[in-house]
Parts: C-alpha cells; sequence; structure tokens
C-alpha cells in the first residue's frame, strides 16, 4: 500500500485565530488536507488568540504545545521533526518564522514554501537573519500581485519562485439580505445613509484610509446630510480618530463599533450602503471580497492590493487615496449602485483557492 503525502505547516495562527492572515492559513490548511493523497498535515501555530471551535480536517495534527514563547515553539517543532520527520515539503506561513522553517528544510532536506501576504514584506525585515535566509526558499506564494512584485525588489529572487494565490471567500456564509432591525436601533441608523470600513485601528496601520474618510465628512455631509461612516474594529488609534471626528464637527456621523464577532460580520456589512478603503498598503483587502459577498458596492485603492481584490475595477470602484475629490467621486458613484453580488465574484471562491493550493502540491511532490 502506497503513503501518503505528508505536511509541515508553521503557521502564526489559524484555527483560533483572527484576522485575515489566521483566516487565509485556515483556508490554506484545509486545502492542503483535501490533496487527493494527503495523509496528514501537522501544523504548529505560534499563537491562538481566540476558542478552537472551528471545525477542523480529519487529517489535520493541530500541535498547540508551541504557545507562549519562541523557546517553546521552537521545542514543539524539534519534537515534532524528531517522533516523524517523513514529511514532503515544510510551509512557512509568515516570514517572522522563516528561520524555523529554514532549519527543518535543512534537517528534512525538503524544500520550504514561504507564503507572504502585505506590506510587511514590502521591504526588508528588521531581521539581518530572515533577509539572508530567504534567499534559500524553493518557492513564495503571495496573496497579490502587488506583494509578489514589492517582495521580488528586495530579495531579487527570480520571477519563477513566486506565484499568486489570493485569499478566498466562502459565499455561503454571506449573500444579500435586509439590514438587521437590532443592529439599526443599536446604533441609531434608521433612514440614514452609512459608509463603512473595517480594520484594525493601529497607530501603525494609518493606510487604511479612516483619516481621508473623516475629513471628506463635512463636505459629503453637505450633499447627504444623513450619511453616517460606521467604523468597524478596535486598536490603540481609535482615541485620536474619535478626536479628530470632534475637531472637524463630523462626531454625530461616525459611529465606532470596536471589535464585533466573526458570525456577526455578514450582518454587519449588510448595513453598508457603500463599502470604502482607501488605503495605500494592502497586501490585498479580504474586506472587499466580504463586502461584495453581501451586495455591497465598494471603493477601493488604485495603488495597493485593494485594487486586485476588486479585479482592477471589474467589482468595484478605484480612487487615487491621496485625492480627496477623487474618493468623493466614488463614494457617490458606489451610493448610487444597487446591492447585488457581481458574477466575477467567483474567481476567489474556496473551490478556486482549493484548486490552486493543489497545483502547488502537486509541482512540488512529483516522484
Amino acid at each position: 500500500m502506497l503513503k501518503g503525502k505528508r505536511f509541515l505547516v508553521l503557521t502564526p495562527d489559524a484555527f483560533g485565530g483572527r484576522g485575515g492572515i489566521a483566516l487565509y492559513n485556515r483556508d490554506l490548511l484545509t486545502a492542503l488536507c483535501s490533496f487527493p493523497d494527503c495523509s496528514e498535515v501537522v501544523a504548529v501555530p505560534r499563537s491562538i488568540p481566540g476558542s478552537l471551535q472551528e471545525e477542523r480536517p480529519n487529517n489535520l495534527t493541530y500541535v498547540t504545545t508551541g504557545l507562549h514563547g519562541k523557546t517553546k515553539y521552537v521545542l514543539a517543532v524539534l519534537k515534532v521533526l524528531r517522533e516523524n520527520p517523513d514529511f514532503d515539503f515544510i510551509v512557512c506561513g509568515h516570514i517572522n518564522l522563516l528561520s524555523i522553517a529554514y532549519l527543518a528544510g535543512v534537517w528534512l532536506r525538503k524544500p520550504v514554501l514561504l507564503f507572504v501576504y502585505g506590506i510587511d514584506v514590502w521591504q526588508p525585515t528588521k531581521s539581518k537573519l530572515i533577509n539572508k535566509l530567504v534567499k534559500n526558499i524553493s518557492c513564495f506564494v503571495s496573496i497579490s500581485d502587488l506583494t509578489k512584485e514589492k517582495f521580488i525588489e528586495w530579495t531579487k529572487l527570480s520571477d519563477k519562485k513566486g506565484l499568486i494565490i489570493p485569499n478566498a471567500i466562502h459565499m455561503e456564509h454571506y449573500g444579500v439580505g435586509e439590514k438587521n432591525n437590532r443592529l439599526i436601533s443599536q446604533y441609531g441608523l434608521s433612514d440614514k445613509t452609512v459608509l463603512m470600513t473595517l480594520g484594525r485601528l493601529s497607530a501603525d496601520e494609518r493606510y487604511k484610509g479612516f483619516d481621508e474618510i473623516i475629513e471628506l465628512l463635512p463636505e459629503l455631509i453637505q450633499k447627504i446630510p444623513d450619511i453616517v461612516y460606521m467604523v468597524i474594529g478596535s486598536g490603540d488609534d481609535r482615541e485620536r480618530l474619535q478626536k479628530k471626528t470632534i475637531s472637524l464637527g463630523v462626531g454625530e456621523h461616525v459611529v465606532f463599533t470596536g471589535f464585533i464577532p466573526e458570525s456577526e460580520k455578514p450582518d454587519y456589512y449588510r448595513l453598508a450602503d457603500a463599502y470604502v478603503m482607501p488605503s495605500y498598503g494592502e497586501g490585498f483587502g479580504f474586506v472587499f471580497l466580504e463586502a461584495l459577498a453581501c451586495g455591497i458596492p465598494v471603493v477601493a485603492s488604485s495603488i495597493d492590493g485593494g485594487r486586485e481584490a476588486v479585479r482592477h475595477g471589474k467589482l468595484g470602484a478605484l480612487v487615487d487615496p491621496h485625492d480627496a475629490e477623487d474618493i468623493k467621486k466614488g463614494i457617490l458613484k458606489a451610493l448610487k449602485q444597487s446591492k447585488m453580488i457581481p458574477e466575477d465574484l467567483e474567481y476567489f471562491s474556496y473551490s478556486n483557492f482549493e484548486q490552486r493550493v493543489h497545483r502547488l502540491v502537486a509541482e512540488f511532490t512529483q516522484d
């Protein structure tokens, strides 16, 4: 009887994690497990910020002994390598884990596949060691052409070493629907025109476009007096943004919701009349796919990975995030559109994501 393939995945988080990278890695692990000749995927997460409630594939071994410290993580990976080192390749789920992934690759004499996402790999990392080790990877997978190009610029890796596997959207979790009356009442949105942006309110991530929309609100209010800007997310920059709304005299037109549970996202998206994120540092912009999957018209950036999430204008409006007038035009255009799910969103379906991952696996497991 032929033995199936085994893959080792080192990941910052996945099941039990929050945010876009965790979601991507959950989909990646699931797709690896569904490869026809896969007998086992062993994943070692660096952290589990939430609870492990999601259903996991039967052939996934999720090693949770490496949490709470670098030393514990390294020891957990070493234990996996000692107990059963028969892996076909190593997936490095984040560039910060490349040192231990590289050592595993040397130990096993197997290829290392690095997955890269956004602004964290657009320039050399703070680690000279990692910047050196990246030259030795067998392949890298980017979620967007933009990130691939910027990664190649400083690593000088061959274009042939990189390929694109964008995020997946699970359409069955979303869909067009009525605005939730409970949420309308909770946030005072009755008879309001709602703009929305969802993301971390981090001082280190001011590229998402929150400031640009807030600064534009006085003009928008003149045209649409009932307009409200809904900011979803939490972080250390929230207080500054709140003070800014007050200083501009638009405090009554901005709602800060804080963190919301993953399960409630569709209901929140459906509150929006347009989803707007004129960012300038997004590697992709999964939130656009979520909003589109709820039928919400979107406004994305023409200069970062957001343009790829809306397929260069096929799925939504593109604006220059540094041009307030262009942003305003994009918003007004989106607000005139009907709510519907575009057919081209199928490009990002999970089934297509799975096929892309399977092609990658087949390439690196050919006998």
